[in-house]
């Protein structure tokens, strides 16, 4: 076995490297007998949802799991009734021959944790509430106040390390960036810092009795949080000395379908692809058997991804990977600088032959009162390349073609051309456009040269794609450059994809784009899809309207443009008070038209006002057929009766000012 040492390096290089696609070296961990950490394939896991004290209903859904690929089960265990019953679905599990490591989640109760460590083959602690309650109290700590805290919490978790020490138990300390301690926040502010002391605290009391059987992870619903709570993890597991730990990286409250993976991979496959992670859950609110097929998808982009083309290298990062800022961009027409990202729809493939093509892209024409009307998803541009539009388009929608039609088009003024880095050295100043110019290219035709021809350019777009195959990094490493070389020129980043990929499509665009998105780099994004020669003209419209849908998901998901409602559902556990996929069906069937309005769902007070962090609303269980609603994290009524939970819910969005009528949300143009 590799020895794991700390790096003498101090850089802010939070990853192996940030060119060449390189596993973080781990130590290995033991949970049952399926170990952990970078000498082992990235494992997949998942959580229940059945009551834990329903035990064949629980062994059930840990079939059906471990079916869907599932290597690790968690069951929460809210109390000691529950821990005593994994025992009882451990021993039904192993008389039908199913062995898979069985992992506790606690929260609250460390003696339902002592208890579960001596049954199942690992715990889940979080601690923002192992020991601490939350009351959301702003506390003015000294330094022996503090420290007193600090031997308060020693005293409560020394017991459990002890008991998992002795029976060979496995521990998560799993941080959530909702459910940081008033303590935590009072010092360290609600930041990744705040949630990596939080979890160093209680790893650090490991380390002094000798305890190294552990895993770590930073989760958030907010991608961008997630990423850099990781990132200086990691660092500070460097700097500090301290093990390298298995990594267990998940989104917290992702969501469902389209939603729900896009958010994850902007997330986790964010860190997959610098090397980081050891284990994947991805939360969706749906059957957790459906789960492990997406962390799998994810997971398995990285199996031969080191033979990928060489990238140059970097020594220090030259941003801040631990803090979000947009990259600083010259306004060119309506891109960059302080515009949200733009979307273009690649229309290039597809031809516009008639007004109802564009619904795809979400652009309608009325024809009473004889105008275009535009939803939340209308694409920006419309690239249409050799097939120019044979009608006038939308005030909203502007069209891209290819240099040599633009050149013979009669509307230059109305059109946009995309360029060749050829054509552009080769064009002339008065046959470009004085408005907005697409150059294309990738980080080897943008070369030195090029760049600084256009420095100083008030009417350059850079349109940047890539063949290599680890292509995130090397998207990133061309805005690397731009940084480097202090030139503003926008960019909007272009991916191609096959059309039939399914959850594929999804994950890996999410990634490619969504993690340079989270580094603040990109000003737009033009998805290609790829199509196969017989794909009829009504079969590549509704591809067109996924690939937009898609676009602007990745785009709110990296938090840098909202255009939809977001929903930070959790994906249900034993704890759930009522049915998570059917509340939040009916929920989203009521507010889904109130863009950039984000609404918590969440099962039990455990993921209430704390793990739906930064949601404006909370619809939260608190008993049976009660439910509590919150504003913020202020909760402002208890006690609503499920039948009439949707409506308060509205009444409190009217109340301040937020709500509109679905019928207002269409914007006339």
């Amino acid at each position: 076995m590799t020895v794991i040492t700390a790096s003498e390096n101090k850089t802010n290089l939070y990853c192996p490297s940030l060119t060449a696609y390189k596993r973080r070296k781990t130590i290995t961990i033991n949970i049952g007998d399926l170990p952990m950490g970078s000498d082992y394939p990235i494992r997949v896991q998942s959580m229940t949802t059945v009551d834990t004290m329903d035990t064949q209903g629980s062994i059930d859904e840990v079939v059906r799991m471990v079916e869907s690929g599932c290597e690790y089960v968690r069951i929460t265990a809210p109390s000691v009734k529950e821990a005593q019953n994994l025992e009882n679905i451990r021993n039904g599990l192993h008389k039908l021959g199913i062995f898979v490591p069985l992992i506790a989640d606690i929260h609250f109760t460390p003696n339902a944790a002592e208890l579960a460590a001596r049954i199942v083959e690992k715990v889940r602690i979080n601690p923002g509430n192992y020991a601490d309650r939350k009351r959301f109290e702003v506390i003015d700590y000294t330094d022996a106040s503090y420290a007193a805290e600090l031997e308060r919490i020693r005293e409560k978790f020394i017991p459990l390390v002890k008991i998992c020490k002795e029976y060979g138990t496995a521990m998560r300390i799993g941080t959530n960036h909702g459910s940081l301690s008033d303590r935590i926040l009072s010092r360290y502010g609600d930041t990744p810092l705040g949630m990596v002391e939080s979890a160093l605290e209680f790893l650090r009391i490991c380390e002094e009795l000798n305890y190294f059987n552990i895993a770590l992870s930073m989760k958030s619903s907010n991608t961008q949080v997630m990423v850099e709570a990781y990132r200086l993890l990691v660092q500070r597991l460097d700097e500090e000395g301290l093990k390298p730990y298995p990594l267990h990286l998940g989104v917290t409250e992702a969501g469902e379908a389209e939603d729900g993976r896009i958010k994850s991979a902007v997330g986790i496959g964010t860190l997959l692809e610098d090397g980081l992670g050891d284990t994947v859950r991805v939360s969706l609110t749906e059957a957790p058997e459906k789960e492990a097929p997406v962390a799998r998808a994810l997971i398995e982009r990285y199996t031969n991804r080191a033979q990928h083309d060489f990238i140059e290298p970097v020594d220090i990062c030259p941003i801040n990977p631990f803090q979000y800022t947009r990259r600083d961009t010259t306004e060119v027409y309506n891109i960059g600088h302080i515009n949200v990202p733009r979307v273009i729809a690649d229309y290039s493939d597809i031809g516009v032959e008639k007004l109802d093509d564009l619904k795809s892209i979400g652009h309608f024409f009325l024809p009473v009162p004889d105008k275009w009307a535009m939803n939340d998803q209308g694409a920006d541009f419309i690239y249409t390349g050799q097939n120019p539009v044979p009608f006038m388009l939308p005030n909203g929608l502007k069209e891209i073609l290819d240099y040599n039609q633009w050149l013979g088009h009669n509307e230059k003024q109305n059109k946009f051309p995309l360029l060749t880095v050829r054509e552009w050295k080769e064009a002339e100043n008065a046959q470009v456009s004085d408005q907005l110019n697409f150059i294309k290219g990738d980080i080897h035709s943008f070369d030195t040269d090029l760049l600084e021809d256009i420095r100083f350019s008030k009417n350059i777009v850079l349109v940047l794609g890539t063949a290599n195959a680890h292509a995130m990094p090397e998207l990133r490493r061309f805005f690397y450059k731009l940084v480097e070389t202090g030139i503003k020129v926008p960019v909007i980043v272009q991916r191609d994809y096959q059309v039939n990929m399914g959850d594929s499509l999804t994950l890996y665009s999410a990634t490619d784009i969504g993690g340079l998105l989270v580094d603040g780099f990109g000003d737009g994004t033009l998805l290609t899809p790829v199509f196969s020669d017989n794909c009829a003209p009504a079969e590549k419209l509704k591809y067109a309207a996924s690939y937009n849908s898609i676009a602007f998901g990745i785009l709110q998901a990296a938090r840098t443009r909202m255009s939809k409602t977001e929903y930070i559902s959790c994906p249900s556990c034993g704890r759930t008070l009522f049915d998570l996929q059917e509340t939040t069906a009916m929920i989203r069937k009521h507010t889904e038209h109130l863009k950039g309005v984000k609404i918590g769902i969440m099962g039990c007070i455990v993921n209430g006002p704390g793990e739906m962090a930064d949601a404006d609303y909370g619809y939260v269980g608190m008993g049976k057929d009660k439910i509590a609603l919150y504003r913020g994290q202020e909760v402002i009524k208890r006690s609503v009766t499920a039948a009439r939970a949707v409506d308060e819910l509205i009444e409190l969005i009217r109340e301040d000012g937020r709500w509109i009528e679905p019928s207002e949300r269409e914007i006339l143009i």
